[in-house]
C-alpha cells in the first residue's frame, strides 16, 4: 500500500520561503503515469492546486503561483519536495500531497495534510 506523508516547519514568516517534503513508502515516484502533487486548503476556503512532478520529472505549476512555485525530487530518498518563496499570510492553509494516476483519472492516494501557518 502506497503511503504519502508531508513534513516541515508548520510556521513560516513573511517573505521566507515554504518548504515541505512529501516521503512516498510503498511505491517509487518513478512509477508510470504518477503525478506527485501538491495541493493546499486555506481556512475556510476549497482546495487548490500547486503543481506537480510527473514520473518522469518533468514539473507543471498552478499559472497563479508559478512566479513563486518550485517542486523537486530526491528519487534516492523517494521525495518530492515543495518550495513556496515569497509567502504571505493568504499562504497559511493545510497543505497535502497526492499521486494522481494518469489511467485512473484521478487521486489515487492522499497524505494526511500538514498546517503551515504564515505569520511574524
Amino acid at each position: 500500500q502506497v503511503q504519502l506523508q508531508e513534513s516541515g516547519p508548520g510556521l513560516v514568516k513573511p517573505s521566507q520561503t515554504l518548504s515541505l517534503t512529501c516521503t512516498v513508502s510503498g511505491g517509487s515516484i518513478t512509477t508510470n503515469a504518477y503525478y506527485w502533487t501538491w495541493i493546499r486548503q486555506p481556512p475556510g476556503k476549497g482546495l487548490e492546486w500547486i503543481g506537480y512532478i510527473a514520473y518522469s520529472g518533468s514539473t507543471y505549476y498552478s499559472p497563479s503561483l508559478k512566479s513563486r512555485t518550485s517542486i523537486s525530487r530526491d528519487t534516492s530518498k523517494n521525495q518530492f519536495t515543495l518550495q513556496l518563496t515569497s509567502v504571505t499570510p493568504e499562504d497559511t492553509a493545510v497543505y497535502y500531497c497526492a499521486a494522481w494516476l494518469a489511467t485512473l483519472n484521478a487521486y489515487e492516494y492522499w497524505g494526511q495534510g500538514t498546517q503551515v501557518t504564515v505569520s511574524s
